[in-house]
């Protein structure tokens, strides 16, 4: 084995995650299209694991206008060279194409599935959750979240999220990540329950102001963690991030 071989089995223990709202590769008030500029930016960070919420997987209008959009998906652009395996969790279909939740791995997915909790058929959310083969360690789950913007349906998407946490081994790490829209600020106290800890939180006492990107003070976007504990919790406050999408990236790092 190679001295980089050795540092890199070394470094299976901490993982580099990232989460954003990619607001389907458009700017503050869908003025400017900046995926290119997106991408640059992701692949500046060594990052293990993107979660992204508002992710197209395919968008017919949007292909015939611009001269620089992907001839692949969102998702797939964005991984490129840097993150070999991915999933994508189709919440909305339109005429124009679909959107989502996916996640971006440097480890294999072993097996994902993207659970609908949208409620009463009005704005489309989904939990997608994949389960990670990370060598060395037992299997770490990973959910990408993206809630409703009605407190009575975030109420019962949390509902639904903590009955997936409890079809979990209660053994085996998980990382919850993403858009939660919970500027009530009550999503912690339920996810609580579930043993969840919110990376911010945990090392500021409150979670991260993280929408509008320019202007944050809605305190939106979180990473939970379970059998795992979070370091150095990061928002990206400044230039090019605070011009990358409406919301603000997380990062932390999680070590198992």
């Amino acid at each position: 084995m190679s001295e980089q071989d050795v540092h890199h089995t070394a470094s299976f223990k901490t993982l580099h995650v990232m989460t954003l709202n990619v607001h389907k590769g458009f700017n503050f008030f869908n003025r400017r299209y900046i995926l290119p500029e997106l991408r640059d930016a992701v692949n500046t960070l060594s990052t293990d694991m993107l979660f992204l919420q508002e992710v197209l997987g395919e968008h017919k209008e949007h292909a015939m206008r611009y001269h620089d959009w992907s001839g692949v998906t969102q998702y797939e652009y964005l991984a490129d060279s840097m993150w070999p395996d991915f999933a994508y969790g189709r919440n909305a279909v339109y005429p124009e194409g679909d959107h989502g939740n996916a996640l971006l791995s440097r480890f294999p997915i072993r097996q994902y599935e993207n659970r609908d909790v949208s409620i009463h058929g009005t704005e489309e959310r989904g939990l997608l959750h994949c389960i990670l083969d990370v060598p060395g360690e037992a299997d770490v789950h990973a959910i990408c979240v993206h809630l409703g913007l009605r407190q009575t349906h975030r109420r019962e998407q949390l509902a639904l999220l903590c009955d997936l946490l409890d079809s979990i081994p209660p053994n085996e790490p998980v990382i919850v990540a993403g858009d939660f829209n919970d500027w009530r600020l009550q999503a912690s106290k339920v996810l609580a329950e579930c043993n969840l800890h919110e990376a911010f939180a945990s090392h500021y006492g409150q979670s991260a102001k993280s929408f509008p990107a320019r202007w944050p003070f809605l305190r939106l976007d979180r990473i939970y963690v379970r059998n795992a504990s979070a370091r150095n919790p990061k928002a990206l406050y400044r230039k090019p991030w605070s011009h990358l999408s409406d919301h603000v990236p997380l990062i932390a790092e999680i070590c198992l």
